[in-house]
């Protein structure tokens, strides 16, 4: 039930994202969640989005490198503790998680995380076995 994440690789130089963004919204492509890390050369792009084949399509045409890598999508309560509680779950059960972040988009009640692990089944059998939904490919179209 994992997501899809696509992770593009950026060359650290002004206009970039810009390229990026506008390539996307020509596409008609929704970003849900993105994070960004840099080095002095080049970023990591990681972008939750609402049509993976548009985006990968819309950039792969600009000549960026992209990688499909499938994460881990998990509803938290918006409260204090709750993403604690939740990364709290993964520990005891010895899953190691690479990184995470937000999406953009958030209700009332409930925040947004990505999480990457190296056993998504895993991860997601543990979070649903501790009363945490999964956001599925479906839950992201609404958004």
């Amino acid at each position: 039930m994992a997501i899809n994440q696509l992770t593009v690789f950026v060359e650290n130089k002004q206009g970039a994202l810009v390229q990026i963004t506008e390539a996307l919204a020509n596409a008609n492509v929704d970003i849900r969640a993105l994070s960004i890390a840099d080095t002095q050369e080049f970023g990591i792009l990681r972008l939750i989005v609402n049509n993976n084949e548009a985006a990968a399509e819309a950039l792969g045409d600009l000549g960026y490198i992209i990688k499909n890598i499938d994460v881990v999508g998990v509803k938290i309560g918006d409260a204090p503790g709750k993403l604690s509680k939740a990364l709290d779950v993964l520990d005891k059960a010895g899953i190691n998680m690479e990184y995470l972040y937000a999406f953009l988009t958030r209700t009332e009640r409930h925040a947004y995380v990505v999480v990457r692990v190296a056993d998504n089944a895993a991860a997601e059998k543990v979070l649903t076995d501790n009363g945490f939904h999964i956001i599925t490919d479906a839950d992201i179209a609404k958004l």
